[in-house]
């Protein structure tokens, strides 16, 4: 049908947008103070913090200290390269614009995985007997913090009904 528009989806309805806008200096104190969020270096505390239990207990439980060292490494695969980008992400450069946010993000992220890849590969060299389900548990437990952190975070606090 000609002068007819096709829509190619429910986000195309101009009804559907709320107009964007720019907050002013107390609507974003009020968002901050409402939805806060778990700072990197808290996440990277309790991963080491968990790694440190996982490995005691798998030493324990195993009577075998080459599985409670695996646990560790697997840990430190996690812990570390988590560090290094907690550690570029809270640098001055990465907060300049939201440009240099997403490079830096990109950046640090990249060097995390090559980081995460390289410590495994030199895991048999490093850890003598190494015990690989021991590595890969604790290394799977310690990522599962970061779903954790989203339960850290305090409940939403309700506006005040006056605004």
């Amino acid at each position: 049908m000609p002068g007819r528009q096709v829509r190619s989806g429910a986000w195309d309805d101009p009804e559907d947008e709320a107009p964007v806008r720019t907050l002013t200096r107390a609507e974003a104190q009020d968002l901050r103070e409402r939805k806060p969020q778990v700072p990197a270096w808290w996440v990277v505390a309790a991963q080491a913090a968990v790694g440190l239990v996982v490995a005691m207990l798998a030493w324990l439980v195993f009577q075998d200290p080459a599985v409670g060292m695996s646990a560790l490494y697997g840990a430190a695969v996690v812990v570390v390269p988590g560090a290094l980008m907690a550690r570029g992400m809270s640098s001055r450069i990465s907060s300049m614009s939201p440009s240099a946010s997403a490079v830096s993000f990109m950046l640090w992220e990249s060097v995390k995985i090559a980081v995460s890849v390289l410590m495994l590969m030199l895991a048999p060299r490093i850890v003598q007997p190494l015990s690989w389900p021991a590595l890969l548990v604790s290394l799977v437990i310690c990522m599962n913090v970061y779903l954790l952190a989203l339960l850290w975070r305090r409940p939403e606090k309700k506006q005040k009904s006056g605004t």
